[in-house]
């Protein structure tokens, strides 16, 4: 079992020593994320939407022009007969026979259309496309925000197990050489069998950590590359070094935090359109006074009749006008909707008040939730200072022989259980640093 665990374990760490590894630092991560991912890409796509609807093209203040023009070609062949018709000299009148009768119709025009003014609707309009194309742009600040927060979730997961990995590693090191030394000591019979099995127990368990460990790594490192939209066979190896803002820095960032945060910013903008929108329906009380000019052009082509030769007829028209139009009751459909309008607005304003309650809160939780990080970080960083001095005097004495292979080996458990969790809180304190940052509205005006 020994000889399979071992192999097992040296297997792995050939196949990753032959994985294709790229380095990807904090800022490397984030300016691939911020190219390639799906979600950021999707998020600009909709801006440039925005964009679009906020150009003059889409205003209304332009004058509209139509044109139109039509070709009609008819040939008849016809037989007029005049029964009971006589001519002077008492013979009966001939028919008339029209063959191949050909007539031509041809008309052009060009027509313009101009609104002077539409109650003050197209200009609170325009206002609002305005306000959705900023409105768009804070979305995609807020995709970007959550897509770093998601990002480095993940990268610090990806740190966090490989320097597990590292302490795991070392940990199945040591266990092999106790398992060595134990099975030396009992051919010597300085000890029995029962402790080589307890050392290939140790072994085991340890060789499983490291597994799982390694199971979890690679999950982690795909995880990253989805984020970044790379590829998922590379080994990724991130950066493991970390370096806190001083306090005094992140207390100035919060300061202005109203004024930046993303979702307050939101909720203002969304209450701005609302302004608009109900401007809009009230401007559906007042006239609307338009311009109309139009030119045309009408050739019409008649074939001889019986009656009457062919002709040929031109005509060109010019005419310019103006029109008013006054809605003066509809049906109650305008008065609907200014009220449904003002009910959407108070309701924006019910939420921006709610948003304001709740960053407040939010803020509070993520500041406490830092100050406790931090003190984490701190004390674990102690714990593993104390484990290791704990660790190496016991292996002294477990090398003298002064104590048992049990005591030895709940330190060494203590260690790793010291260094795995001071990891872990190393990571969950800067990413709460970054939480504060986004609240703050200043997360992407940071160095990575």
């Amino acid at each position: 079992m020994k000889r399979s665990l071992l192999y097992l374990v040296c297997s792995l760490g050939a196949w990753s020593v032959q994985a294709q590894t790229t380095r990807l630092d904090k800022e490397a991560a984030f300016s691939a994320a911020l190219d390639k991912n799906f979600g950021i890409q999707v998020s600009r796509n909709q801006l440039n939407i925005a964009k679009n609807n906020a150009a003059i093209l889409n205003s209304g203040f332009l004058p509209t022009v139509s044109a139109t023009s039509a070709a009609n070609y008819n040939q008849d062949n016809s037989t007029i007969e005049f029964p009971g018709q006589v001519l002077a000299d008492g013979t009966p009148r001939p028919n008339v026979v029209l063959d191949q009768a050909e007539a031509q119709r041809y008309n052009a025009g060009v027509q313009v259309n101009y609104t002077l003014f539409d109650g003050m609707g197209r200009r609170y309009n325009y206002k609002a496309l305005k306000s959705r194309y900023a409105l768009s742009e804070l979305q995609l600040r807020e995709t970007i925000e959550n897509t770093v927060m998601q990002l480095f979730s993940v990268y610090f997961r990806v740190a966090q197990l490989s320097e597990n990995q590292t302490v795991l590693e070392n940990i199945l090191a040591l266990s092999k050489r106790r398992l060595t030394r134990a099975q030396y000591a009992f051919e010597l019979g300085q000890t029995n069998k029962l402790a080589v099995l307890n050392a290939a127990v140790d072994v085991a368990n340890d060789s499983i950590s490291l597994l799982n460990a390694q199971q979890n790594l690679g999950t982690a490192k795909r995880d990253l590359g989805v984020l970044i939209n790379g590829d998922l066979k590379e080994d990724y190896s991130v950066d493991t070094s970390l370096v806190f803002l001083p306090m005094q820095r992140v207390e100035a960032l919060l300061a202005g935090a109203k004024k930046n945060n993303v979702q307050l910013l939101l909720a203002q903008t969304n209450t701005r359109i609302n302004e608009y929108d109900l401007k809009v329906s009230q401007s559906g009380f007042l006239p609307r006074v338009g311009l109309t000019g139009s030119y045309g052009w009408n050739l019409n082509q008649s074939a001889a009749s019986a009656f009457f030769p062919g002709t040929n007829n031109t005509n060109y028209n010019i005419a310019l006008g103006a029109n008013l139009t006054w809605n003066l009751f509809s049906g109650g459909q305008t008065l609907t909707r200014i009220k449904n309008a003002k009910l959407a607005l108070d309701n924006q304003e019910i939420l921006k008040a709610q948003q304001d309650l709740s960053f407040e809160r939010d803020l509070m939780n993520a500041w406490q939730v830092y100050e406790n990080s931090l003190s984490i970080f701190a004390l674990q960083e102690e714990l593993v200072k104390t484990s290791a001095v704990n660790f190496k005097r016991t292996e002294e004495q477990y090398t003298l022989g002064t104590i048992t292979a049990i005591e030895f080996r709940q330190a060494q458990l203590n260690l790793l259980n010291a260094e795995t969790s001071s990891n872990a809180a190393k990571y969950n304190a800067k990413l709460a640093e970054y939480a504060l940052l986004q609240l703050s509205g200043q997360l992407l005006n940071t160095e990575f």
